[in-house]
């Protein structure tokens, strides 16, 4: 389970037409006492997500929805808070959407049914980056190194950022093994929803 979830300075979206996905995800954010909004087509998720302010920060969305589809859900979490992280899930995967999914900047791909494990294992992800990327702008707002900064803040710093260096290879690994997973037909090995 992820550590700093109730730290969490912003709210998840949770968007899918299946009623009983859609409340099986939000009881799961629910459940970690994290503020979660629902939403059942594209068009509601993106008239929600204008006049959001940029107050979510995570949203997991369906890919074939009625309205507007995922992608256009994630351009308008995206206009909404460029930090955004967006999850795609779909029950109709196909190496071009995974593909196209990263490429226009969805965070991870989930193909259903997929296991409340698997969402976990990816808000533990987002919130480590999070919390990563907090801790790089503290040291980037602090005096230099020529200006006094410890050793010890600089060797934080460095394993920061080699952090973030493993941290994006795990992910290039990880669209490398969805990829392959589409190309050979191969389903997820965890259990199902």
């Amino acid at each position: 389970m992820p550590t700093d979830v109730n730290q969490s300075p912003w709210e998840v979206m949770v968007v899918d037409d299946d009623e009983a996905i859609r409340e099986l995800i939000v009881s799961y954010f629910n459940g970690l006492g994290m503020l979660v909004t629902g939403a059942k087509d594209g068009r509601a998720a993106i008239a929600t997500l204008q006049r959001s302010a940029g107050r979510f920060g995570m949203v997991v969305t369906d890919l074939n929805l009625p309205g507007a589809d995922g992608f256009a859900v994630l351009q308008a979490a995206r206009q909404a808070n460029n930090n955004c992280y967006v999850v795609i899930v779909t029950g109709y995967a196909s190496l071009d959407s995974a593909i196209h999914a990263v490429r226009v900047g969805a965070y991870d791909y989930l193909t259903k049914p997929f296991s409340m494990g698997q969402l976990d294992v990816v808000l533990t992800r987002i919130t480590d980056r999070v919390s990563l990327e907090r801790q790089n702008r503290d040291l980037v707002r602090t005096p230099s190194a020529s200006a006094g900064v410890s050793a010890e803040r600089m060797a934080a710093a460095t394993a920061s950022l080699a952090a973030l260096g493993q941290g994006l290879e795990r992910l290039e690994a990880a669209v490398a093994r969805i990829e392959s997973r589409l190309a050979t037909g191969v389903g997820s090995p965890f259990a199902r929803l």
